[in-house]
Parts: C-alpha cells; structure tokens; sequence
C-alpha cells in the first residue's frame, strides 16, 4: 500500500497556505479522506493505504481565498495522479489567486 501527503503554499503571500480543505477521491468519485492543511500548510496522513490506481485530490482555494478577501479565479483545484508502485506520494501545491502549480514530490 502507498501513502501521500500534500502541502499547499501560497505563492502572492509567501507562506504556507493553513486552511485550506482537501479531499481525496478515487478515480470512481467516491471520496476517500479529507482533511484542513496545518498552519505549516501541510496535511502529512491522506489516505494512508492506497491501492495501484488512479485518484484525484480537490482543493478548495475559493474559500481558501474568500475568507482572506482576495478575488479568485479557481474555485476549486483537482489534481488527477497515478499510483503506479507502492511508495510514499507527495502532491504539493504552489497556489495564488489567477494561477497554480504542481509536481510530484518526494
């Protein structure tokens, strides 16, 4: 079984990015687990045994930018990854309000 951890990072404030509400669904839309980044902007245990397959995190960045007051483009961001081999998995997010950035981690 693999593992994955996010972290969320606000790119026009400079910090990590505490708050923001992320859910992890199976290929299928069945969610799996969700959780609040920490005030390091990190969620480290989002579902802990996951199988070889497909999956898609959703974070939610219009509240994440609503309850500071900023205008956002996004609503929402979904990122779609493979779970190819048993390992830990990392997806970070480089966010700001009309832009965002992703890669795989380690």
């Amino acid at each position: 079984m693999s593992s994955l951890s996010t972290h969320v990072l606000d790119a026009v404030r400079g910090t990590p990015a505490a708050g923001v509400e992320v859910t992890l669904f199976d290929w299928g839309g069945d969610e799996l687990a969700s959780g609040l980044t920490d005030a390091d902007g990190r969620i480290t245990g989002l579902g802990s045994e996951l199988s070889i397959g497909d999956y898609r995190l959703r974070f939610a960045t219009g509240a994440y930018f609503a309850a500071q007051g900023v205008d956002a483009f996004y609503p929402e961001v979904s990122i779609a990854f493979t779970v190819a081999e048993e390992r830990h998995h990392h997806v970070p997010l480089l966010l700001s309000p009309f832009a965002f950035s992703t890669y795989r981690g380690s």
